[in-house]
């Protein structure tokens, strides 16, 4: 019974207030200890650089092969569309292609031997006499 007497006791406590005055205190840094901190942050800050300077270039070289892959897509793209357009002009400079648009839509038939007339072919004298003839006109 004197057990439980005890714990329900309370105990008394007493409180004591110091002011204590630290603004007289100032810590002694050691210079040794100072060149070896600014040498470890220094080492850090590189560590940090080179970590930095080598995400850097992996995340470009990713953005970079994004770029060439777009690049391939277009370049292949155009080829393709070059492809076409060739397809295209080869079938409209088809020579039976013309002649069918010639006789349907133009109505142009061969011409008859009476409408043709064969010329010799003139010589260099009149040929230049033409161009000097031609340049003394006014347009």
């Amino acid at each position: 019974m004197s057990t439980k007497k005890r714990k329900l006791i309370p105990m008394m406590e007493f409180r004591t207030v110091k002011r204590i005055d630290n603004s007289r205190l100032v810590r002694h840094v050691e210079p040794a200890r100072q060149r070896n901190l600014y040498k470890t942050a220094g080492v850090g800050g590189v560590v940090a650089l080179f970590f930095l300077f080598y995400i850097f270039q992996h995340f470009r070289c990713i953005d970079l092969s994004f770029q060439l892959e777009d690049l391939k897509a277009q370049r292949a793209q155009a080829a393709q569309l070059n492809s076409e357009l060739k397809l295209e002009i080869a079938n409209l400079r088809d020579p039976m292609r013309i002649d069918v648009i010639a006789r349907k839509q133009l109505g142009l038939t061969e011409p008859l031997p009476t409408q043709m007339r064969e010329y010799e072919e003139p010589s260099g004298m009149q040929v230049a006499a033409a161009r000097f003839v031609r340049r003394g006109q006014p347009r």
